[in-house]
């Protein structure tokens, strides 16, 4: 059984295109095309099924046309619109950390290089121009921006993100 801790989102399904089952999709790595991966993973029903891929073409560095076995008229392509395309995060160090969805990071820790563990990233805040890191610590909840300057390094098998945050953030 595929588990949500054992994937991570690359891109979605938008439509059928054409009537032989082809569907447009988007994404936000194309480790697909730079490592030998036989197939995607989609959740189906809250379970997490793995469709063989027969082929694909881009049509932009961030979309292109998918054909999965077994999905050959467009009604069945119908079906997919809307789902969300995984892979198994054997995969994960392959992808470049900025094209990995910040949501994937909940459930990681903040370890800062001075002030050490600050707690767990609970979710992703969105809502302001710089997305932030919401981590909950041991007596409070504290907003830490997401920036590539503040991260030294990722371990996505422990789950722990490294950070040497400017002098004071902590305090605000």
């Amino acid at each position: 059984m595929i588990l949500k801790q054992d994937i991570f989102p690359i891109g979605q399904i938008i439509k059928p295109h054409g009537i032989h089952g082809e569907m447009s999709f988007t994404f936000s790595t194309d480790v697909f095309d730079r490592e030998e991966i036989p197939f995607f993973i989609i959740e189906i029903d809250g379970i997490f099924v793995p469709f063989f891929i027969e082929e694909y073409r881009f049509k932009t560095d961030t979309s292109g046309l998918l054909k999965i076995e077994d999905v050959d008229t467009q009604e069945k392509a119908k079906e997919f619109a809307g789902l969300t395309i995984y892979l198994s995060v054997k995969y994960i160090e392959k992808v470049e950390n900025e094209e990995i969805g910040l949501e994937y990071f909940v459930g990681y820790k903040l370890i800062d290089t001075n002030k050490g563990e600050i707690g767990k990233i609970t979710e992703i805040d969105q809502t302001t121009e710089n997305a932030l890191f919401v981590i909950e610590t041991t007596d409070d909840e504290l907003l830490i921006p997401v920036s590539e300057e503040y991260i030294d390094k990722i371990n996505h098998k422990k789950k722990i993100i490294y950070v040497t945050l400017p002098e004071g953030l902590l305090d605000l």
